[in-house]
Protein backbone atom coordinates (compact mmCIF):
# COMPACT_ATOMS: atom_id res chain seq x y z
CA UNK A 1 0.00 0.00 0.00
CA UNK A 2 2.62 2.51 0.46
CA UNK A 3 4.54 1.43 -2.49
CA UNK A 4 1.52 2.79 -4.44
CA UNK A 5 0.91 5.85 -2.30
CA UNK A 6 4.54 6.66 -3.04
CA UNK A 7 4.09 5.91 -6.97
CA UNK A 8 0.76 8.31 -6.77
CA UNK A 9 2.22 10.97 -5.00
CA UNK A 10 5.40 10.70 -7.74
CA UNK A 11 3.31 10.69 -10.36
CA UNK A 12 1.02 13.14 -9.72
CA UNK A 13 4.42 15.81 -9.15
CA UNK A 14 5.67 14.71 -12.14
CA UNK A 15 2.73 15.97 -14.25
CA UNK A 16 2.22 19.37 -11.85
CA UNK A 17 6.16 19.97 -12.39
CA UNK A 18 5.52 18.79 -16.72
CA UNK A 19 2.55 21.49 -17.15
CA UNK A 20 3.51 24.02 -15.57
CA UNK A 21 7.03 24.43 -16.99
CA UNK A 22 6.54 27.58 -19.30
CA UNK A 23 8.86 27.03 -22.86
CA UNK A 24 8.55 30.84 -23.55
CA UNK A 25 9.64 32.44 -20.45
CA UNK A 26 10.11 36.44 -22.22
CA UNK A 27 8.20 37.45 -24.67
CA UNK A 28 10.06 40.59 -25.26
CA UNK A 29 13.22 38.28 -26.28
CA UNK A 30 11.17 37.07 -28.70
CA UNK A 31 10.14 40.34 -30.21
CA UNK A 32 13.95 40.90 -30.64
CA UNK A 33 14.40 37.72 -32.24
CA UNK A 34 11.84 38.19 -34.75
CA UNK A 35 13.62 41.93 -35.48
CA UNK A 36 16.63 40.33 -36.14
CA UNK A 37 16.22 37.34 -38.70
CA UNK A 38 12.44 36.98 -40.02
CA UNK A 39 11.75 37.48 -43.46
CA UNK A 40 8.67 39.88 -44.02
CA UNK A 41 7.63 39.22 -40.49
CA UNK A 42 6.15 41.28 -37.62
CA UNK A 43 9.22 42.97 -36.32
CA UNK A 44 11.38 43.43 -39.32
CA UNK A 45 12.49 46.25 -41.09
CA UNK A 46 11.87 46.72 -44.84
CA UNK A 47 13.78 48.42 -47.30
CA UNK A 48 11.97 51.68 -46.46
CA UNK A 49 13.36 52.05 -43.46
CA UNK A 50 9.95 51.09 -41.88
CA UNK A 51 10.00 48.94 -38.61
CA UNK A 52 7.09 47.07 -37.29
CA UNK A 53 6.81 45.51 -34.13
CA UNK A 54 4.97 42.58 -32.58
CA UNK A 55 1.68 44.49 -31.83
CA UNK A 56 1.51 45.61 -35.67
CA UNK A 57 2.58 49.26 -35.42
CA UNK A 58 5.58 51.00 -37.22
CA UNK A 59 7.57 53.73 -36.91
CA UNK A 60 8.69 55.22 -40.31
CA UNK A 61 11.66 57.62 -42.31
CA UNK A 62 10.34 60.09 -44.41
CA UNK A 63 9.06 57.26 -47.35
CA UNK A 64 5.24 57.67 -46.85
CA UNK A 65 5.18 54.40 -45.20
CA UNK A 66 2.25 53.55 -42.64
CA UNK A 67 1.19 51.88 -39.54
CA UNK A 68 -1.91 49.44 -39.27
CA UNK A 69 -4.22 52.49 -38.49
CA UNK A 70 -3.71 54.05 -41.58
CA UNK A 71 -1.83 57.05 -40.67
CA UNK A 72 0.84 58.09 -43.32
CA UNK A 73 3.54 60.91 -42.20
CA UNK A 74 3.50 63.93 -43.97
CA UNK A 75 5.75 63.00 -47.29
CA UNK A 76 4.56 61.15 -51.04
CA UNK A 77 2.06 58.59 -48.99
CA UNK A 78 -1.95 59.19 -49.51
CA UNK A 79 -4.37 57.65 -47.27
CA UNK A 80 -8.47 56.10 -48.20
CA UNK A 81 -10.94 56.46 -45.74
CA UNK A 82 -10.64 52.55 -45.39
CA UNK A 83 -7.23 53.00 -43.61
CA UNK A 84 -5.38 51.59 -46.44
CA UNK A 85 -2.55 53.53 -47.87
CA UNK A 86 -1.08 53.26 -51.50
CA UNK A 87 2.53 55.16 -51.45
CA UNK A 88 4.52 56.43 -54.25
CA UNK A 89 7.90 55.52 -54.50
CA UNK A 90 10.80 57.27 -56.84
CA UNK A 91 11.01 54.01 -59.25
CA UNK A 92 6.99 54.46 -60.36
CA UNK A 93 6.11 51.38 -58.30
CA UNK A 94 3.11 51.94 -55.99
CA UNK A 95 2.78 50.12 -52.98
CA UNK A 96 -0.78 49.60 -51.46
CA UNK A 97 -1.42 48.40 -48.29
CA UNK A 98 -4.32 46.09 -48.01
CA UNK A 99 -6.82 45.84 -44.76
CA UNK A 100 -5.64 43.88 -41.71
CA UNK A 101 -7.81 40.91 -41.48
CA UNK A 102 -8.11 39.07 -38.02
CA UNK A 103 -7.87 35.47 -37.44
CA UNK A 104 -8.00 32.94 -34.78
CA UNK A 105 -4.36 33.80 -33.79
CA UNK A 106 -4.31 37.51 -34.52
CA UNK A 107 -4.47 39.85 -37.68
CA UNK A 108 -2.37 39.38 -41.04
CA UNK A 109 -1.79 42.20 -43.38
CA UNK A 110 -0.34 42.25 -47.01
CA UNK A 111 1.44 45.13 -49.02
CA UNK A 112 1.93 44.67 -52.17
CA UNK A 113 4.72 46.87 -55.11
CA UNK A 114 2.73 46.95 -58.61
CA UNK A 115 3.97 48.26 -60.79
CA UNK A 116 3.05 48.86 -64.36
CA UNK A 117 0.14 47.00 -63.47
CA UNK A 118 1.81 44.11 -62.41
CA UNK A 119 2.20 43.26 -58.83
CA UNK A 120 6.43 43.04 -58.06
CA UNK A 121 6.73 42.46 -54.84
CA UNK A 122 4.63 41.12 -51.96
CA UNK A 123 5.11 41.17 -48.03
CA UNK A 124 3.28 40.92 -44.98
CA UNK A 125 3.13 43.78 -42.39
CA UNK A 126 1.55 41.95 -39.84
CA UNK A 127 1.16 38.46 -38.66
CA UNK A 128 0.69 36.85 -35.55
CA UNK A 129 4.05 36.14 -33.95
CA UNK A 130 2.86 35.73 -30.41
CA UNK A 131 4.55 32.68 -29.36
CA UNK A 132 7.12 29.98 -30.84
CA UNK A 133 4.25 28.08 -32.65
CA UNK A 134 2.83 31.18 -34.57
CA UNK A 135 6.40 31.87 -35.51
CA UNK A 136 7.79 28.41 -36.63
CA UNK A 137 4.40 28.18 -38.99
CA UNK A 138 4.36 31.77 -40.08
CA UNK A 139 8.24 32.34 -40.80
CA UNK A 140 7.63 28.93 -43.39
CA UNK A 141 3.92 30.28 -44.67
CA UNK A 142 4.80 34.13 -45.17
CA UNK A 143 7.85 33.40 -48.15
CA UNK A 144 5.91 30.36 -49.73
CA UNK A 145 2.93 33.31 -49.48
CA UNK A 146 4.41 36.29 -50.96
CA UNK A 147 5.92 33.99 -53.77
CA UNK A 148 2.43 32.62 -54.68
CA UNK A 149 0.96 36.44 -54.55
CA UNK A 150 3.97 37.72 -57.57
CA UNK A 151 3.70 34.40 -59.42
CA UNK A 152 0.04 34.52 -59.98
CA UNK A 153 -0.71 37.96 -60.39
CA UNK A 154 -4.11 37.36 -58.17
CA UNK A 155 -5.45 36.33 -54.70
CA UNK A 156 -6.34 33.16 -55.91
CA UNK A 157 -3.35 31.30 -54.56
CA UNK A 158 -2.40 27.79 -53.05
CA UNK A 159 -3.13 27.85 -49.17
CA UNK A 160 0.21 26.72 -47.11
CA UNK A 161 -0.50 23.40 -45.38
CA UNK A 162 -0.45 23.76 -41.75
CA UNK A 163 -0.74 27.19 -41.92
CA UNK A 164 -4.79 27.75 -42.60
CA UNK A 165 -5.33 30.35 -40.50
CA UNK A 166 -2.44 32.77 -41.87
CA UNK A 167 -3.24 31.44 -45.27
CA UNK A 168 -6.69 32.78 -45.04
CA UNK A 169 -6.06 35.89 -43.52
CA UNK A 170 -3.02 36.40 -46.47
CA UNK A 171 -5.63 35.28 -48.79
CA UNK A 172 -8.44 38.51 -47.86
CA UNK A 173 -5.64 41.20 -46.95
CA UNK A 174 -3.92 40.32 -50.61
CA UNK A 175 -7.79 40.64 -52.35
CA UNK A 176 -8.15 44.18 -50.67
CA UNK A 177 -4.58 45.48 -51.56
CA UNK A 178 -4.93 43.89 -55.75
CA UNK A 179 -8.92 45.79 -55.38
CA UNK A 180 -6.72 48.86 -54.00
CA UNK A 181 -4.29 48.80 -56.99
CA UNK A 182 -7.22 47.78 -59.90
CA UNK A 183 -10.00 50.07 -59.22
Amino acid sequence: MRRITLWIASTVSALVLLFSYHTSTNATAATSVVAQGANGASGSTDSSGSTTDSSGTSSSDATGSTDSSGSTDSSSGSTDSSGSTATTPSSGAKAYTGDAVGTRYGDVQVEITVTDGKVTAAKVVQVPWNDHKDQEINSRAVPILNEEAVSTQSADIDMVSGATYTSEGYIGSLQSALDQANP
